[in-house]
């Protein structure tokens, strides 16, 4: 049973960062998914893997938990998000490299 420890990042449809501050213990699958004979939606007979999803505060306490239950785990450090911070104002600056034109 492997584990992936992570910091889950922010989907398409927010523009803040909630939801990925903690760190989330999770389980790979066991078996691929298949679809269902009668229905054709896609199911599978592990249920650790779609169901059971551990957040922590810290990644410390996610490993330290990960140990203590003898889950074998991943740890995948995220990178810090670059941010470029512009003004509107910079496009009118007297200075600006490119003229401003319609």
């Amino acid at each position: 049973m492997l584990a992936r420890i992570f910091r889950p990042s922010k989907t398409a449809m927010q523009s803040g960062k909630a939801k990925t501050k903690d760190w989330v213990l999770e389980f790979e699958p066991k078996a691929a998914r298949r679809p269902d004979p009668l229905m054709g939606w896609s199911q599978t007979s592990d249920t650790e893997s779609s169901q059971v999803r551990l957040s922590f505060e810290t990644k410390e306490e996610a490993v330290r938990y990960a140990e203590q239950q003898g889950i074998a785990f991943q740890l995948f450090d995220s990178k810090p998000a670059k941010r470029i911070i512009k003004a509107y104002a910079d496009n009118f600056a007297f200075g600006r490299r490119i003229p401003w034109t319609h």
